[in-house]
């Protein structure tokens, strides 16, 4: 994508305020309000010195006083009211990025998240938004208010002394310009320090992830090195951040303290010339303390737009990213389906130019059972991604009871497609949510009822909570063979009319795949059902096989016919099929000696 200048994505930023353009309109009349009162503050100390204390005049100085005290109280009233608005409207901001961040990975397909970090997506949804949030809210109300401030004092400054004036306004463009190459140097850098914790959150959310896999290697220490060896490069970017803005604090105090002195030097003489009151130096030097606070703040502020453009690079990266997979805008909902499946020429290869599946053809009538079989990388797991539309197919067309998937709506689609994988994912909430997850609505007795029908009512009312027991994240709270009939009871629950399994019963003991394959049954009654095959009793009852070597469907039948024609399932049979069923034996009949 073209990388797109730092003003317009802070301006991509700021139109997230447009739907509350009239608490906007309030923070900003608010900050001309405290603007005003903070330049009448020294018109009214110079009055009371000048008229009041060395006039003699009581009055004008009790109502100067009184004039302070007020000032003071509608400036206080004022001040919360905008920080009220500004942290509201902010917030804002930050939940709609959140929900439209969200909203757009949900519509990616899976090539996105193919070639994209999890700990990438995760650093840019909390704290690249969180940048943005303080974008919008104080950092530019604070820049805008220093700027009105600076031109109100300067107006105010020229029309007491305009000679005095040009000394006071001779530090301004030093000010900017240090500001300006501060902001310059400082971009890049916050850019590579964003980048880099993506990075680290990745490591640590892998490593998180892993735990199991880590300890089981024993590869704690070299896990830490890596982590160390990320952590490290994230402090060297840090401590040079630091450097940075360690440097032009004292510049930008020097040049201020600067014009300090030139205001007490020539501001002095001046007063004992008789050019200028006692009271007119007191208010220069009170407008000279009011701008050095706001020059300074923009002096802050700079680099936080530069963070900020950096931040919304990295999301406007996201939610710019061309959808793969979306539905037509001709596109119409699927009627109820009956599993009849045509692939037709269909191939498939990632943007990279790597080709995975390559003119594939072949038909499935409804409620029939297809073992999907080949080495790794042969394309299997393509093939049914396929199906459910997770990717399209780059040529060729794939048809379900005659309709073109493309021209069916995802939903309409996906919601007739149940996956029952090998590597079960469940989520961190309780039994009955997990197999809900797929029908939110359904009632106490269909969860109830599909647990029963896959087999796992028992050992879930065995659990001290029953269905609200809470399960770990992935469910590292359940066995294997629990999980697999968690899912097989979600998937029951949702009704599909096309199923897709990973052979869920390799590598659990006999009793468990008993039980696991009961469930399977029931799940596969009278449903057109695709199973990646590892196991012979599956390519056995299957009534259709699809061999797949290096993305080509190279043989289909069944296996019988395939046994008879085909000599690569042959050395397949033999190399791994064969096997099983010599182990089937030697279970049924152990030697007795």
């Amino acid at each position: 994508m073209p990388k797109q200048s730092d003003w317009h994505i802070l301006w991509r930023c700021f139109r997230y305020l447009r739907p509350y353009w009239r608490m906007t309109g309030g923070i900003y009349l608010a900050m001309l309000l405290i603007n005003l009162a903070n330049i009448l503050t020294p018109q009214l100390i110079r009055w009371s010195i000048d008229r009041g204390i060395f006039g003699g005049d009581l009055t004008l100085l009790g109502l100067a006083a009184g004039g302070l005290l007020a000032v003071t109280l509608v400036k206080g009233v004022v001040i919360f009211f905008q920080g009220k608005w500004s942290e509201e409207a902010s917030q804002n901001v930050a939940y709609d990025l959140r929900r439209e961040l969200l909203e757009k990975l949900s519509t990616l397909s899976f090539s996105f998240h193919d070639r994209t970090e999890a700990g990438q997506i995760l650093t840019r949804a909390m704290q690249d938004v969180e940048r943005i949030r303080f974008l919008t809210g104080r950092a530019v109300l604070r820049l805008v208010e220093g700027t009105v401030l600076i031109l109100f004092t300067a107006v105010a400054l020229v029309w007491m002394n305009a000679a005095l004036a040009a000394l006071i306004l001779l530090i301004l463009p030093p000010l900017i310009h240090r500001a300006y190459t501060f902001g310059r140097r400082f971009r890049p850098l916050s850019f590579e320090i964003q980048d880099q914790l993506g990075r680290l959150t990745t490591q640590l959310e892998q490593n998180l992830r892993g735990a199991r896999i880590v300890k089981a290697f024993a590869q704690e220490e070299a896990e830490i090195n890596r982590f160390v060896a990320e952590n490290e490069k994230l402090f060297d970017l840090s401590a040079e951040s630091t450097r940075v803005q360690a440097a032009n604090a004292p510049m930008l105090d020097m040049i201020a303290n600067f014009g300090t002195v030139l205001i007490f030097w020539y501001g002095g003489w001046l007063v004992v010339q008789g050019s200028l009151t006692l009271g007119e130096l007191v208010a220069f030097t009170t407008y000279l303390a009011m701008l050095v606070g706001p020059i300074r703040n923009i002096g802050r502020i700079i680099p936080i737009l530069a963070i900020a453009a950096s931040a919304g690079e990295r999301l406007f990266a996201i939610l710019d990213a061309p959808v793969d997979v979306a539905d037509d805008p001709q596109a119409r909902p699927l009627p109820r389906l009956q599993g009849h499946v045509h692939f037709d020429h269909a191939s498939f290869a990632y943007q990279s130019g790597h080709t995975i599946l390559r003119d594939v053809s072949f038909t499935v009538q409804p409620g029939q059972i297809v073992a999907l079989m080949g080495a790794t990388g042969s394309g299997k797991s393509t093939l049914v991604n396929l199906m459910a539309r997770f990717y399209d197919p780059t040529a060729g067309t794939i048809r379900v009871d005659g309709h073109d998937t493309r021209c069916a709506t995802l939903h309409s689609l996906r919601s007739q497609i149940g996956f029952v994988m090998q590597d079960t994912i469940l989520f961190a909430a309780t039994i009955r949510e997990n197999i809900a997850f797929g029908r939110p609505e359904a009632t106490e007795a269909d969860v109830i009822q599909a647990a029963q029908d896959a087999q796992a009512h028992d050992f879930i009312m065995a659990m001290p909570a029953g269905y609200d027991t809470h399960v770990g994240e992935r469910g590292v709270t359940l066995s294997g063979g629990q999980k697999q009939r968690l899912a097989i009871a979600r998937a029951l629950l949702t009704d599909p009319r096309i199923l897709i399994l990973d052979d869920a019963t390799a590598s659990v003991d006999n009793k468990t795949e008993r039980l696991i394959q009961q469930a399977l049954n029931r799940l596969m009654a009278g449903r057109t059902t695709f199973i990646i095959a590892h196991r012979l009793s599956t390519v056995q009852r299957a009534d259709l096989v699809l061999l797949l070597e290096y993305g080509r469907l190279v043989a289909q039948g069944t296996h019988e016919s395939l046994l008879a024609s085909s000599p690569l399932y042959q050395q397949i049979y033999e190399l791994h099929v064969q096997p099983q069923l010599h182990q089937q034996r030697g279970a049924e009949f152990p030697d007795e000696r």
